[in-house]
């Protein structure tokens, strides 16, 4: 008996093939073991070979062996009965070691409408083809991020952790977070708010997940600028809300559409719940909505009930004046009130706020508990020393100036090689917005530019129902060489 049991042992797998990286030698004993128990090989209620006789038979040290046992043994797969020896254990089932049945995919539980929802967003599909230069939206310059002040604060800020910031905090995220966030937005977006209308996010996209979990659902609706954000899109249609879109002109938000198509005939029960907009800097045209528009949109908020979400991204990058005042300030009541860090600073910290009246922060920070919870509280307050330190205006200006130099780059190198393609924006943001001369197609411009090796953003992929012929230039994470060598390319590939 001994020797056919011996004869069963398995082999220890020795090609990185075989094994999981960096798994440590008592592992592979273990998984071995625990697959030929399983498979059958070794039969329950049989004994295995001594510690020493495995440990010889593998060429391993008795101690690896040892714990191998140990945690097989804790898991229930083997018996060690003292005096005697060891065992498989008798309590695994006869049939999972039973001949070899078919296999059958395990069952799948059903999606739920929100997962299949989510899943029929447009997720863009990497492509096999090498590109050289990459105008595409999504690109961020991080080439300025503050490491060494960052890191300073982390470790001054790490030994908090070691008190009550170490536990589990507010909803909202710490309070001197919130504070320097108050003074800064007061300053620098005219924006009226006290801590307890500040929420600490990990940026737009987790705030507008967060707000379409509170107030959408199928049945209700919102209204979005067209064309639109596209990961306020996908947020929004994975919600089953309907989504409304209306037209952008140079003022930005068309109002007179929005109350045409909203208000006249309309029960209460139908008017949207949200009303999403980037009013400061219209992504993706640039368009700056007016102060006429603003004021329009914000009566048309009142007399609905419907709260206006004003998206601030990219608001510290404005190179021909002051940055514009946010739509909050003319109704702190009426506009929650987005920001992110992604782009000033880097998107890896995860890092935005919300701004809204206190008892909708309330609310959100209650439904927060049951996914989140909190925002990270290191690097909560490793950003309210940054801010309040001055860092980050430092940064800010800094990162400006890199910016502006390279949009007047880019701008000369339109002129020069593509006359004919139109400027729409560039007062504000780092990206864009050309539009096309009448004989070029935007899908022709696109691929034609792809298949060089150079990355354009169609203008249509952020729009709902008008029609589009332009491209967006993400440019301020691209050297300056590189921007001109990306512009003599498109121009070359359409010649």
């Amino acid at each position: 008996m001994k020797a056919t049991l011996e004869s069963k042992i398995p082999i220890l797998p020795t090609h990185p093939a075989q094994k999981p990286p960096l798994e440590p030698l008592y592992r592979q004993v273990y998984r071995s073991l625990r697959q030929a128990i399983l498979s059958g090989a070794l039969p329950p209620q049989s004994k295995l070979p001594s510690s020493r006789e495995l440990a010889r038979t593998w060429g391993v040290a008795r101690n690896t062996v040892l714990e191998a046992l140990e945690l097989l043994a804790a898991e229930g797969f083997l018996e060690m009965r003292p005096a005697s020896g060891t065992y498989i254990s008798a309590t695994i089932k006869s049939e999972i070691q039973s001949k070899p049945q078919k296999v059958r995919p395990s069952p799948t539980p059903p999606l739920s409408e929100w997962a299949k929802r989510a899943l029929e967003q447009k997720i863009e599909a990497k492509s096999s083809t090498p590109i050289t230069i990459d105008f595409r939206m999504g690109n961020v310059p991080t080439s300025l991020f503050p490491a060494e002040e960052w890191a300073a604060s982390l470790k001054v800020r790490s030994k908090d952790l070691r008190g009550l910031a170490g536990g589990y905090g507010q909803g909202l995220g710490p309070l001197e977070t919130r504070e320097a966030l108050c003074e800064y937005l007061a300053k620098e977006r005219g924006i009226l708010a006290t801590p307890d209308m500040v929420m600490l996010s990990s940026g737009s996209q987790g705030s507008l997940d967060m707000l379409a979990r509170v107030f959408l659902e199928p049945g209700r609706s919102v209204v979005v600028e067209d064309p639109s954000y596209l990961g306020a899109l996908q947020v929004f249609s994975a919600s089953g809300a309907q989504v409304i879109p209306i037209p952008v002109d140079h003022e930005g938000l068309h109002i007179e559409h929005l109350v045409e198509k909203l208000v006249k005939g309309v029960p209460s029960s139908q008017i949207p719940a949200l009303l999403y907009t980037t009013p400061s800097h219209h992504f993706p045209t640039g368009a700056v909505m007016s102060v006429q528009r603003r004021l329009e949109l914000l009566e048309w908020a009142q007399n609905t009930g419907c709260w206006v979400i004003e998206d601030d991204y990219n608001s510290e990058f404005r190179f021909d004046g002051r940055p514009i005042s946010a739509l909050q300030a003319l109704a702190p009541h009426l506009v929650i009130h987005l920001g992110t860090f992604s782009k000033s600073l880097a998107p890896a910290l995860r890092a935005g706020y919300l701004v809204a009246p206190p008892e909708l922060i309330e609310t959100l920070s209650a439904t927060r508990y049951l996914t989140d919870r909190q925002p990270p509280t290191l690097d909560s307050l490793a950003l309210a020393d940054f801010i309040r330190s001055g860092g980050f205006a430092r940064h800010i200006k800094r990162a400006r100036v890199q910016a502006l130099e390279r949009l007047s780059t880019l701008r000369a190198a339109l002129t020069q090689h593509l006359p004919d393609w139109q400027i729409k924006s560039g007062g504000a943001g780092l990206h864009l917005y050309l539009e096309l001369p009448p004989y070029l197609l935007e899908r022709e411009v696109v691929a034609r530019a792809y298949a060089a090796g150079i990355a354009l953003e169609p203008l249509a992929k952020y729009a709902q129902r008008v029609p589009t012929n332009g491209v967006l230039l993400s440019f301020a994470h691209l050297e300056p060489a590189q921007i001109v060598q990306g512009i003599v390319g498109v121009a070359g590939a359409l010649e």
